[in-house]
């Protein structure tokens, strides 16, 4: 039976992200934008605009990098407000422009717990509905990154993406 960690309700005016658990390995993300794909896709992937959206407000960037290319390596780092670091690192495995990015995923306090996400970018009517299913390895690690607090952060961070979206038109 698929749990959903929050209602998909809308909040602050916009729509939230369900998150649900379709697996004992995997978490599953879908929001929908009000702004087409390519936009999504360029605000996703840009490291000026990345800076823009990924902290949700919650630090400062410090490091934001992008080598969109297949063997290509990413890595994002902020520093919060009481001044610890939080660092995301990855490869790219797999870019389809505008539709499909497949790459690893480690959070540096978790070395060990690398995942694979695969973000899908769809598009009807000008609205894009982006999914990100995030495999982990096992079930703790899994549990481990919803009991961290993941989801309210990932709603701000996406509410602020679909503003950076919008604001290319």
């Amino acid at each position: 039976m698929e749990a959903v960690t929050s209602s998909g309700t809308p909040h602050r005016g916009g729509q939230a992200a369900t998150v649900t658990l379709p697996t004992d390995e995997q978490i599953l993300i879908t929001r929908e934008f009000d702004a087409p794909k390519d936009l999504v896709y360029k605000a996703f992937t840009t490291p000026e605009l990345v800076e823009r959206w990924w902290t949700a407000k919650r630090g400062e960037m410090t490091t934001c990098e992008i080598d969109l290319r297949v063997g290509g390596k990413w890595r994002y780092v902020m520093q919060t407000p009481d001044g610890s670091e939080v660092g995301f690192h990855g490869e790219y495995r797999e870019i389809v422009p505008n539709e499909r990015i497949v790459s690893t995923e480690v959070y540096e306090g978790m070395p060990d717990g690398e995942a694979v996400d695969t973000v899908t970018f769809t598009e009807l009517d000008g609205r894009t509905t982006l999914t990100i299913l995030v495999q982990h390895t096992g079930k703790a690690d899994r549990d481990a990154h919803i009991e961290s607090g993941m989801e309210a952060g990932l709603q701000d961070a996406l509410d602020l993406l679909e503003g950076v979206a919008v604001s290319l038109r």
